[in-house]
């Protein structure tokens, strides 16, 4: 019974850090499309800070769980590799969102809002990666 509530909240933390890790980058393209709105953008700012904050928070959370359903219950397989392996370029994608929103808060330039928006399809795509894997354990 333990085990289901586990992986639940497992399940609930990793759905709430994607969705800092999807609207993250939705915040630089905000941002860069604000232009010299200095209160549009130290506003868009902190509200990435925040979401950055939140989601690394919510990655803990789930990494925690995830390892306790690993070692607890003996979830092993190939399959777990190459999905924490996706895991590990979804957190550095995440934390390379946060170097740009930092750069972005100290004057910096970013990158076109039309790069931006590609950037911020690539972790859906591990994210459909990293659920095929769960679900299907091809290997």
């Amino acid at each position: 019974m333990a085990y289901f509530w586990i992986k639940t909240a497992h399940v609930v933390f990793v759905i709430a850090w994607m969705a800092g890790v999807f609207y993250l980058p939705r915040i630089l393209v905000n941002i860069a499309e604000a232009g010299d709105a200095p209160a549009v953008r130290e506003r868009l700012a902190l509200m990435g800070k925040r979401l950055y904050s939140f989601g690394h928070m919510m990655f803990g959370f789930a990494a925690i769980l995830g390892v306790t359903l690993w070692l607890q219950y003996g979830i092993v397989g190939s399959w777990l590799h190459a999905k924490l392996g996706l895991v590990a370029l979804l957190l550095a994608y995440f934390i390379f969102c946060d170097r740009m929103l930092k750069r972005a808060t100290s004057g910096a330039a970013l990158p076109s809002s039309s790069m931006l928006r590609w950037m911020n399809e690539l972790p859906v795509l591990l994210l459909v990666a990293i659920v095929y894997l769960v679900l299907a354990k091809p290997f």
